[in-house]
This record gives C-alpha cells, sequence and structure tokens, in this order.
C-alpha cells in the first residue's frame, strides 16, 4: 500500500467528503507533511488538524513542489469559477482525481488543460465512517502506477470499483451515490409501520435502526448473496414470508426502487456539463 501512496497530495477542498478521504489517507499512512490543503472556508477542526498533522493549509502554488496528485473536491458548481486556481497546482505528471458530480472527464479535461491524467470518481456518504464505496473511471491518459495510486488513496475510505466506461457514472451515483439515502429512508419507513403496528414510536425507530445496522454488517460479512440471506431468514409460511408476498408482488419493492434509481440517473445527466 505505502508504495502506492503519493510523495506529495493538494486536496482541494476540504468539506465533508474531502474530509474523509483526508482522514483515510493519513490512516493508511500517507506522510501529512506531503499533504496539502486548499479550502477558502476551512472548518475550525480542519484547521487544528493541518496544524496538529503539519500540513500546509491554503499555501500558493510557489510554495509547495510539483504535486504528484491533486484530487479536486470542492462543490460541482465551483469547477468554473476554482479552475485557474486549480490549473496552477497541475503539473504534465499530476494525476487529478475528480469528485466533483456530474463533471465528466471532458468537462475537466476543457476546464483544466494541463490535466494529462484524470480519474473521475464517485464515493458515498458511509466514507465518513471507513464503509464507502466509490465508483472509479479513468481517463486515456492514466498509467498503471497512477491508477494504483488512485486505488490506494480512494481504497483508504471503503471499496472501489473501477468502470470500463465512464458513461455507467451517473448510474452509479444513482444506486451508491444516493443510496444511502434510500436504505435511511426505509429506516424511517419501517420504523412509522412499527408505531402504526402499536410500538411506542421511540422503540419503533430503535428496533428498525439497530435491525438495518445488523444487517448491513451481515452482508458486510458474510460471502452469501443477498438473495440466500433473505431465504435464510424465511420460513415457509411464517411472517416474514408474509410480509415478502407484499415486498415482492408485482407492484411491490422492486419496481418501486427501479423508478427511483431511473430517476435518479435521469437526473444526475441533467446535472452534467
Amino acid at each position: 500500500m505505502s508504495n502506492s501512496l503519493p510523495q506529495s497530495l493538494v486536496l482541494i477542498g476540504a468539506g465533508k467528503m474531502g474530509g474523509a478521504m483526508l482522514e483515510g489517507w493519513l490512516r493508511i499512512g500517507m506522510d501529512p507533511a506531503g499533504i496539502s490543503i486548499i479550502d477558502p472556508k476551512p472548518s475550525d477542526e480542519m484547521v487544528e488538524l493541518a496544524g496538529e498533522k503539519g500540513m500546509r493549509l491554503n499555501p500558493s502554488a510557489k510554495e509547495i513542489p510539483a504535486a504528484d496528485v491533486v484530487v479536486l473536491a470542492t462543490k460541482p458548481q465551483m469547477l468554473d469559477t476554482a479552475a485557474p486556481a486549480v490549473q496552477a497546482f497541475i503539473h504534465p505528471r499530476t494525476l487529478l482525481i475528480s469528485i466533483l458530480a456530474g463533471k465528466t472527464l471532458g468537462d475537466l479535461a476543457a476546464r483544466l488543460p494541463s490535466a494529462a491524467a484524470i480519474i473521475r470518481a464517485m464515493p458515498n456518504l458511509p466514507a465518513s465512517v471507513q464503509r464507502g464505496v466509490t465508483a472509479a473511471a479513468p481517463g486515456k491518459g492514466v498509467s498503471a502506477a497512477q491508477r494504483a495510486t488512485a486505488d490506494a488513496l480512494l481504497g483508504s475510505i471503503g471499496k472501489v470499483e473501477w468502470l470500463g466506461d465512464e458513461g455507467l457514472i451517473d448510474a452509479v451515483t444513482a444506486v451508491s451515490g444516493s443510496g444511502p439515502a434510500y436504505v435511511f429512508h426505509l429506516v424511517e419507513c419501517l420504523a412509522a409501520a412499527g408505531a402504526a403496528a402499536g410500538l411506542p414510536a421511540d422503540v419503533a425507530e430503535r428496533l428498525a435502526r439497530a435491525t438495518v445496522e445488523g444487517a448491513g454488517e451481515l452482508l458486510f460479512q458474510s460471502p452469501l448473496p443477498p438473495g440466500t440471506l433473505r431465504q435464510n431468514v424465511t420460513s415457509p409460511g411464517g411472517t416474514t414470508a408474509a410480509a415478502l408476498e407484499v415486498l415482492m408482488a408485482d407492484d411491490g419493492l422492486k419496481p418501486l426502487m427501479n423508478k427511483a434509481v431511473a430517476a435518479a440517473k435521469r437526473r444526475a445527466g441533467e446535472l452534467s456539463g
């Protein structure tokens, strides 16, 4: 892992996702002296962390060595205004990793012409607890060594799925990017159903939350497919089977989820460019 880590990295944007990635890099052993953070309004926690670890905070491009990697983690709508400043940190051998939703490899290359090697990545919120999943699509100029570096950096916050087609990113956004919100809403709905069945609302919420937490951990630890795990919980003619008859009906959860993911994918496409 350490052999793949860059000697110098510039993080542009140290919000929730940028901060989560930074913590991951430090955890896997990247030298903080090689990290520079660019953020016009860093949080008090980020200022404290930078000072404690000896990371550069808001240096000029002239103050830091040529960066091996630049990670772009600002809000997508800031790309046009931030591009000139970002460009100053990019050198011919720099790898640019962007987590900007909706901004394609073509968008990035047009606005940052100095970037010869670009990777577009889509992490998700559980990165903040090192249980995220990131899908990544490399541009044509990315070398095998740069891809290994990106894999190490992105892997510090969870699993990494490499895509051969950047066009799949919108679908990724709809499944794993937005997916945590679907799970959180499932907990809300399960808790509400429990309350409707007679449980005190606070008890129903704790039960629903713990159930999804436990099921997620079982998915994480078990090599069995989700369908097999579902079958293992379901006794023929039992209570779970009765509920699944509703959820697995022709108008049940599957068509609803298809519709939801399609809507998210469509919106992701509308936000591109």
